[in-house]
């Protein structure tokens, strides 16, 4: 089987990967790219519900430079290995739960670039956090830029893989959280939140912001205040920007 740590790639290598034990987290197939092997690819992926993503050629090509080198034959496909073991919601409520009474869980809603995701773990796990969501689709995967990214945080902190953002924002809600977006219209200064309590913080992309379906089922909206002449700041920026000052209420109250 042809692979990396991480990646393995060619039509057969990914179709015995499939069809064993190993957690395939997402599949990167060349626009165009056809024939019996990659219908059966697609085939398997679509019933296991891993994610597949069409690049194109030159999208594809640099992809493959960086997982197999120049000359390494992918066949127009390669299959990203899971980095990191997934826990179901209810896995990671729990055990945050029997962290603390008043747990932190960060929520990414439609972070793409791996190098934010990295860098909002880092800072989830350096104020204490006790998880991260991850929806499948429209986010990043956890892949080895992500770890890079987070100096390590993602090798520490538990991370749950979720279906439908709203579903899982019900789930959370029945099991004890407050919902908290941040959100640059939002109700209310960051700092004027009381945090004591379970909280899920929503962040989302710096261009599409949290989305208006998503909004309704969060409990508060809060902002982070600013005076310059930029109107928006980088998401793993708000992110940690909010999640210590989470740390400085709780500590004060301690």
């Amino acid at each position: 089987m042809k692979e990396d740590k991480f990646y393995i790639y060619g039509r057969n290598s990914v179709t015995e990967a499939l069809n064993s034990d190993i957690f395939i987290e997402k599949i990167y197939i060349q626009y165009n790219t056809s024939g019996e092997s990659i219908f059966r690819i697609q085939k398997i992926a679509n019933k296991k519900k891993i994610p597949l993503v069409q690049y194109d050629k030159h999208k594809f090509a640099e992809l493959a430079k960086n997982v197999a080198g120049e000359s390494a034959i992918t066949q127009g496909v390669i299959a990203l290995r899971s980095v990191v073991k997934y826990l179901d919601l209810e896995e990671l409520s729990e055990l945050a739960f029997s962290q603390d009474k008043n747990p932190v869980l960060v929520l990414l809603n439609e972070i793409s670039d791996v190098h934010n995701l990295g860098a909002i773990a880092r800072s989830a796990e350096c104020m204490g956090a006790q998880g991260l969501i991850i929806p499948e689709r429209n986010s990043s995967p956890v892949t080895p830029a992500a770890v890079k990214s987070s100096a390590g945080a993602l090798s520490y902190i538990p991370v749950a893989k979720t279906g439908s953002v709203i579903n899982t924002l019900i789930k959370l809600r029945d099991l004890g959280y407050w919902i908290i977006a941040a959100d640059m219209d939002g109700d209310k200064n960051y700092f004027d939140e009381d945090f004591n309590k379970p909280v899920v913080l929503i962040i989302g992309s710096e261009g599409k912001g949290i989305s208006p379906a998503v909004q309704k089922y969060c409990d508060i909206k809060i902002k982070i205040p600013m005076n310059g002449r930029i109107s928006s700041l980088n998401a793993s920026v708000s992110a940690g920007i909010i999640l210590f000052d989470i740390l400085r209420q709780r500590l004060k109250n301690q």
